[in-house]
């Protein structure tokens, strides 16, 4: 699959290339990543003027009515670029939350300033044990006049150091399992009895272990409805990861077919040695296999058929397991080096194995994806 890109859409991309290749390159990163906060407030601002996280958004709120693929454009630079700014986190999934499930005073009042830069949000739905299952959630929430009190522990909350507002699943009705009774609530990171232990992630970027002692919370969306809201949520998630994991395995070839030509064995460059050569064509097979599945699925994602969440699932196994293979081979191929905090090609192996397990590893979706198959 090829998608041909309309003239908005060449100018959003050309304008993210131009953006990050003049103030986002591998040294620029590394000093953020190894900056106090983690992460660049300059560059979120940036990325806000430019209109980068106004894109996504419908117009009715704000937005400019890029959809799917504005985010999938500007995912795959990220990946390229290895930015770490929390754009996944607060607009794809928590704004597309808020837009989705929100009520209109919510949307008026949160989504605004996500799109002008002055919020950033993170999801707090993993919790130890739930091995990736939306539905299973044992933080409690209890109604207290107009708001709730959360009680629970959420484990590996990306990007929640970082944030302003958290949303927390959690379970007004029901058992651990059950798909009814959870639902979703908006939490100030810095309301009282919340507790956030912070740390870095290997790819460099920040999360936590939250815990919620009679926190208070304000309900979005409809109560006890919050699995389905998170299961689309997971969709666009997955949509934005493989692009960003594309983009990412389109810069190790390119490193690792540019280290060929100029590293040389015996006399020779090692891109003259035929297994290698084999290998390099494996490693461009599986980057081509990846964009089309990725194109296929941002475009599926835009139209909203049916089974969209199973080929959710497919691309997140099948791109995940491309984006393995090109890393190893990446690593592998450049020899010792390919792991030193120098060279790039170790960050991007790191941020690929990050990718990999949000939302579900490869293994996890490909049992998901045979599930859905068989319910069909």
């Amino acid at each position: 699959m090829d998608i041909q890109f309309t003239e908005e859409q060449e100018l959003l991309r050309s304008s993210v290339q131009r953006l990050l290749r003049d103030k986002y390159d591998f040294d620029a990163r590394r000093k953020i990543v190894a900056s106090e906060e983690g992460f660049s407030r300059k560059q979120w601002a940036e990325f806000a003027e430019l209109g980068l996280l106004a894109a996504p958004f419908s117009e009715d709120v704000g937005g400019l009515g890029g959809g799917r693929l504005s985010t999938m454009i500007i995912m795959q630079e990220f990946g390229r670029h290895l930015v770490v700014e929390p754009f996944v986190e607060t607009v794809v999934v928590a704004g597309g939350l808020i837009e989705q499930a929100g009520s209109d005073t919510q949307k008026q009042a949160y989504i605004a300033d996500i799109i002008a830069g002055a919020k950033l949000w993170a999801l707090a739905w993993t919790e130890k044990g739930s091995r990736f299952d939306l539905a299973t959630v044992t933080t409690t929430a209890r109604r207290d006049g107009n708001d709730y009190v959360l009680t629970g522990e959420k484990t590996a909350v990306l990007a929640a150091p970082w944030a302003d507002y958290l949303i927390v699943s959690a379970r007004t009705s029901g058992h651990r399992h059950d798909r009814v009774g959870v639902s979703l609530f908006v939490v100030d990171r810095r309301a009282a009895n919340l507790d956030l232990q912070s740390f870095r992630t290997i790819d460099g970027r920040k999360a936590a272990e939250v815990s919620l002692r009679g926190v208070r919370g304000e309900l979005l969306g409809k109560e006890g409805e919050g699995v389905a809201a998170l299961e689309a949520c997971r969709d666009r998630a997955i949509g934005a990861l493989c692009a960003e994991a594309v983009g990412a395995i389109g810069e190790l070839n390119a490193a690792t077919l540019e280290y060929s030509k100029t590293r040389k064995q015996f006399g020779v460059t090692i891109g003259s040695f035929q297994v290698l050569q084999h290998r390099m064509v494996d490693m461009f097979i599986a980057h081509q296999e990846a964009l089309s599945l990725m194109q296929h699925f941002s475009l599926s994602l835009g139209r909203d058929e049916a089974g969209v969440s199973r080929l959710a699932s497919g691309a997140k196994s099948k791109i995940g397991y491309a984006a393995k293979f090109v890393a190893d081979q990446a690593v592998q191929l450049h020899g010792g080096m390919g792991m030193t905090d120098e060279l790039n090609v170790g960050h991007y192996f790191k941020r690929i194995s990050s990718i990999n397990i949000q939302f579900g590893d490869p293994a996890y979706h490909v049992l998901r994806y045979a599930q859905l198959d068989a319910a069909a």
